[in-house]
């Protein structure tokens, strides 16, 4: 059984805001509105998608055809994949992409998220959730990409937000007083990780009060992206960066949004600020397009490829060595469990014994709290105990958490937020099969509790 399509458009006029004021609505001139459509001809009013939309976006009830809200919305596509009528349409730049790979004059790179790989091969008959890292980059590759994992921005993405944490820790509850954690007098706890798009949005839109304490951090895909064009362009590919086409794979319809934020050419400014590239260069995006799971297996059948055929070995380059630790963020709890090892690390000065840490996983459930106890090695082994908490999938639970340290900003340290159940593995851009999420259609056993 091959899963089921899901349709999707090309972006249309005006969706960037083209030629209109700085803002419209909460979006700013540039960003894309409109990712996720409810196409109103084929919509019966079911009431599925408003269930499970997490922030209330949609309007209608039983009966009544349904529309977005698009400044309401934060693009997760879980309507998308919970509509058993397939009324609801993703924004897609397949297109996009097709013609960069058949431009001799692009470079175009493949930016793969750790999810896809146990997503992608449902698209072709696979078992849900049936690994094939090999096979997808031997099939990246086969369609002309060059790859760079996304596995390795999120081991640098845990280095940058678990360093960031762990200074928060000392100016804040350790009391220290220098230049190097100074900074974080204007960033309180608890800290909020920073990678989910879907999250992100929804806390500009409705928790703007959070916005202090959300981590600088950018997302591994925007990472990757800013790397690709400086860093590899220079040091690993010797390309010119204006060449150079970032392609974002991911399971997730909320980086559609990310990869159109304004704020997300910090290649350009580099580049010209260092002389790499003329003053007059025109702008350009770190990410140039984000596609999602399902996106890049149509990507394969317009190539005439099946990642199945594709060989299970592959020669691990440069730009794709990564550790265990970015692997696990496609997962709830799987950001938080990585900087939880760096942070033990660097307070206690020793490594954890058992680097699972399974109490932070929030796999089953929406909301979760731990405690993990530290010996502070400025303290001669005191014991620190760092509270946390995990939440994902659910709004309920996410306002729980937000009216919680609107009243006790000392109940948690650390705060990860995913949008999508179960995490990013479950996000809006993973395969289907029949009506509803490719979980709820397999004959595996329910990971979640929806």
């Amino acid at each position: 059984m091959t899963a089921m399509n899901v349709v999707t458009f090309r972006p249309p006029k005006g969706c960037r805001g083209e030629g209109g004021p700085d803002y419209q609505g909460n979006f700013r001139k540039g960003e894309l509105r409109g990712i996720i459509h409810i196409n109103k001809d084929n919509c019966v009013g079911c009431d599925t998608c408003r269930k499970f939309c997490p922030v209330d976006a949609i309007d209608g009830g039983l009966g009544a055809i349904h529309t977005i809200r698009d400044d309401a919305c934060v693009s997760c596509g879980q309507c998308l994949t919970a509509c058993p009528f397939a009324a609801i349409e993703q924004m897609s730049f397949v297109d996009e992409v097709i013609a960069a790979l058949d431009d001799p004059k692009k470079f175009v790179v493949a930016h793969p998220s750790p999810a896809v790989r146990v997503a992608l091969t449902e698209e072709f008959g696979a078992k849900p959730g049936e690994l094939c890292t090999e096979q997808l980059l031997n099939a990246l590759e086969k369609a002309g990409f060059e790859v760079y994992d996304v596995n390795q921005t999120a081991d640098q993405t845990i280095l940058e937000e678990g360093t960031e944490f762990i200074k928060k820790v000392r100016y804040w509850l350790l009391g220290e007083r220098n230049d190097e954690v100074n900074m974080m007098a204007h960033h309180p706890l608890p800290h909020f990780t920073s990678c989910c798009p879907g999250w992100v949005r929804n806390m500009e839109i409705n928790y703007a009060s959070a916005i202090p304490h959300v981590s600088t951090t950018k997302s591994p895909v925007q990472m990757g992206g800013a790397l690709a064009k400086t860093w590899a362009a220079k040091h690993v590919w010797n390309k010119d960066p204006r060449d150079i086409v970032m392609v974002a794979v991911t399971p997730c319809t909320a980086k559609i949004y990310e990869a159109s934020r304004p704020e997300f050419i910090d290649a350009w400014k580099w580049n010209v600020k260092n002389g790499e590239l003329p003053k007059d260069t025109p702008v350009f995006p770190d990410i140039d397009y984000s596609l999602t799971t399902r996106d890049i297996a149509e990507v394969f059948r317009r190539k005439g490829i099946n990642p199945l055929a594709m060989p299970k070995t592959y020669e691990t380059k440069t730009m794709g060595k990564y550790t265990g630790a970015g692997t696990i963020f496609g997962c709830s709890g799987g950001v938080m469990e990585a900087a939880l090892r760096t942070a033990y690390f660097i307070l206690s000065g020793e490594e954890l014994k058992n680097p699972d840490i399974i109490s932070v996983r929030g796999l089953d459930k929406a909301l979760i709290e731990a405690t993990i106890p530290i010996p502070l090695k400025a303290k001669n082994g005191e014991i620190f105990e760092l509270r946390v908490a995990i939440v994902n999938g659910a709004l309920q639970e996410l306002d729980k958490v937000m009216r919680i340290i609107n009243e006790d900003k000392n109940r948690w340290h650390f705060i990860e937020v995913m949008n999508c159940p179960g995490g990013c593995v479950n996000g809006g851009g993973q395969p289907l099969q029949g009506a509803g999420s490719s979980w709820l259609r397999s004959s595996e056993p329910l990971p979640l509790k929806l």
